[in-house]
C-alpha cells in the first residue's frame, strides 16, 4: 500500500528533528509539529484505504463457535 509506505518514510524522516527538539532546539520542534500534521493526513489516508478494502470484501462474519472452547463473554 503506497500510503503506508509514505507514512513510514515520513516518520523516519522526522526522527532526527525529534531528537533535536528533545534536546531543546525550538526550530526542530517547529519542524516536528509541521511533520506531524503531514503524518496525520497520510495516516488518515491509510485508514480510509483500509476501510474501503474492508467494504469491498463484503460484511465480515464472526468465525463459528468451536466445541470445547470457552463461550464468548457476554457484554
Amino acid at each position: 500500500m503506497e500510503a503506508y509506505e509514505e507514512l513510514r518514510r515520513l516518520v523516519e524522516a522526522a526522527a532526527e528533528d525529534v531528537a533535536k527538539a528533545e534536546a531543546g532546539n525550538k526550530a526542530a520542534g517547529t519542524r516536528v509539529r509541521k511533520q506531524m500534521q503531514e503524518i496525520k493526513g497520510v495516516a488518515q489516508a491509510v485508514r480510509t484505504a483500509i476501510l474501503e478494502g474492508r467494504a469491498a470484501k463484503g460484511p465480515s462474519v464472526a468465525p463459528p463457535f468451536s466445541p470445547g472452547a470457552p463461550p464468548p463473554p457476554v457484554l
